[in-house]
Order: structure tokens, then C-alpha cells, then sequence
């Protein structure tokens, strides 16, 4: 049997949509597994034994109809058994449509739902602390499973090496590993998912002020600059612990380090699924607008807690669309004061 699992664009989807080859791999040992992804999410799931082979879809294909129909032919010619779409969107519809799979499985919207033999909608109430994100993804498994999956959690697998480099790299640049680190995910993949600056940095100097902790930034570097006005609001004393220029040079780098550190805080995104991946602390930050049940996966309300302001200020929530919490994100983030986050912050700091 060959299953195509297809999961384009964002890190932490790639990351979490990578739990059904574990699954896959307990109900079929002997099937090829192969995984379509963007190229630049490949370091999340490399080194994964339970996926055979990765497809890669490239800014060529994204660029260009004429680019992504040669792309789904050739995906076509692999004679794949079985398709499941978790993207689902146009490009990923096309693949879907063309494959000569005889069972394609996908979420259900009306438009597309022509296309796939099983869809499925997605809930909206979680049943495990996995959360939805992972709930709603193990569902597409059930027509091929004849059961329903068993939770699994999301992996990333670092090699020896990679460790023993990150660990050396730490302590060249004067990191002292018998104390307290902090990597701190100081702004989100946007600003409509990045906590307000000086927010943050109060946030930052609560947690040095609490642990004498060492602080790392992650960042990528065309955010450099909304890092160093970060830098810039904590406390000259909290400037002191921050060691703004020790960072990763790749993705799997960053993985590697943050493995090091005591726990990861910060904006909701990529890297806090990263470290829970790694069975790293982590205490989120959620964008106002973000669905918190859809991506607090995991959480136990001790290694891995989170904030929303539904949680503190439900009755902003009343009646309100989600249409309508995006587009006010900057006034809804204004409300959520770092008063509001400190009292949960310093008891996850205290338990971790």
C-alpha cells in the first residue's frame, strides 16, 4: 500500500500533521509512507522513522498553475492508493482531484467534498487535552484505520550530534547550564499574533527578576529589529541575563538549543509546538483572535500552560466573531496587560 499524506505551508502544521505516520505505521508496517510538504518545514520532521519519503513542494509551484499541474501529474504517476489532504486547500484540491488513488480523505467543505470519497467536519469541542488540532487530523484516519486512532503527540528526533554541538555551542558563547534558561518566543509569525512589545519585556523581566534566569531570544533575522526594541523595554538589569546574539543558524539548530533550555515562553506559534515536541516546558502567550482549544495541545496546567484573554476577560467574547477579534487584534492585546498574565506565569515558573 502507498499513502500520500499532504500537509503545506506552516511549520506547526507539518509538525503536528506528522502524528498520523506513527498511527499509519502501527496499522500498516509494511506500507510506504510518504509526506508532501514545503521544503522549508522539512527540519521539523527529518530524521522521523515513520515516514518513508517526503515530496517537497517549492515556490515554483506555487508561483505558477502551469508549474503546479506538471507537479500534480507527477504525483499522479505514483499510482498512490491512498490520498489524505489535511491542507486542503486549491493546490492541495488539485493533487487530490488528479491522483488515480482509489480513496481520498480530506476535511469537508462543500465546494471540494467531490473530490474525496470521506470528509470530515471539524469539531469544535475537544475531547482530550491533545487538543483540536490533533483531534481533527487523527478523525481523517478512521476510513483507513477501521477504528478510531489512539492520541499521539507530535515528535521532532535530534540526533546525538546535534546535541553535543548545541550543548558545546551554549557553553562557548559563556551559557552556564547548571542554571535556569529561557528561550523566549518574542514575537509571533505577525503582529497580529505577536504580544505588544513592552508587554513583553515586562513579561521578560518578571522572569529574571523571579529566576536570575539566562534569557534567549528567538527570532529570525529580518525580525531582528522588533527583537532589539523587545531588548531595548526590559530593565537594564534584565538586559544583563539576555543573550541576544546566541541564537541558532537553522532550524534544527534552534531545536537543538532549545532542548538545553529550562523552558520555552512565549507567543503562540511554531516554536512552542517545537518544544513541546522536545518535551521542553513551555507557558504561551495566545494571540486574542487565535482559537485557544484548537492549539493548546497538551496542555496540563504545569509543564504546559497557556493565556488567553477569553481566560481572563471572557466578556470581551460575547457574541463576537472571529472575523471581528482579527480585525480589532491591536485593541483586544491592549486589554491584555501583563497584570493579567503574571500571577499564571510565576506559578508555572515556580512548578518548572
Amino acid at each position: 500500500m502507498k499513502i500520500l499524506v499532504i500537509q503545506q505551508k506552516m511549520i506547526g502544521d507539518v509538525l503536528t500533521s506528522s502524528i498520523l505516520f506513527e498511527a499509519l505505521r502501527h496499522k500498516y508496517p509494511q506500507a510506504q509512507l510518504d509526506y508532501l510538504i514545503n521544503e522549508h518545514t522539512f527540519p521539523v520532521v527529518d530524521q522521523n522513522p515513520f515516514i518513508d519519503n517526503f515530496v517537497f513542494f517549492t515556490k515554483k509551484e506555487e508561483q505558477s498553475k502551469q508549474e503546479l499541474l506538471k507537479f500534480a501529474l507527477s504525483i499522479r504517476k505514483q499510482n498512490y492508493d491512498v490520498i489524505i489532504d489535511v491542507y486542503s486547500k486549491f493546490s492541495s484540491n488539485l493533487i487530490s482531484f488528479l491522483s488515480s488513488a482509489a480513496i481520498k480523505i480530506s476535511k469537508y467543505k462543500w465546494y471540494t467534498s467531490f473530490i474525496y470519497t470521506n470528509t470530515f467536519n471539524d469539531a469544535k469541542i475537544k475531547n482530550t487535552n491533545a487538543g483540536l488540532a490533533v483531534e481533527n487530523r487523527l478523525q481523517l484516519l478512521e476510513p483507513i484505520l477501521n477504528y478510531k486512532p489512539q492520541v499521539f503527540k507530535p515528535k521532532i528526533y535530534l540526533t546525538a550530534e546535534e546535541l553535543k554541538n548545541s550543548k558545546r555551542f551554549l557553553q562557548q558563547n559563556n551559557i552556564d547550564l547548571s542554571k535556569p534558561l529561557f528561550m523566549i518566543s518574542v514575537l509571533g509569525s505577525s503582529l497580529k499574533k505577536t504580544y505588544p512589545f513592552f508587554y513583553m519585556a515586562r513579561l521578560i523581566d518578571e522572569i529574571v527578576t523571579t529566576t536570575k534566569g539566562q534569557i534567549l531570544f528567538n527570532y529570525i533575522p529580518n525580525q531582528e529589529q522588533d527583537a532589539k526594541a523587545i531588548y531595548n523595554a526590559c530593565k537594564p538589569e534584565t538586559q544583563q541575563q539576555i543573550k541576544f546574539d546566541v541564537f541558532g543558524k537553522s532550524l534544527r539548530e534552534f531545536i537543538a538549543i532549545t532542548k538545553h533550555c529550562t523552558a520555552l515562553i512565549g507567543n503562540e506559534g511554531g516554536a512552542v509546538n517545537m518544544a513541546k515536541a522536545i518535551d521542553v516546558p513551555t507557558f504561551t502567550v495566545f494571540s486574542p483572535w487565535i482559537t485557544k482549544a484548537a492549539w493548546n495541545m497538551f496542555e496540563d496546567g504545569k509543564i504546559h500552560v497557556s493565556i488567553h484573554l477569553n481566560d481572563v476577560k471572557p466578556e470581551i467574547y460575547n457574541n463576537r466573531s472571529k472575523k471581528y477579534l482579527k480585525a480589532n487584534y491591536k485593541r483586544l492585546y491592549e486589554t491584555f496587560t501583563p497584570d493579567l498574565i503574571l500571577e499564571k506565569l510565576n506559578l508555572f515558573l515556580k512548578e518548572n
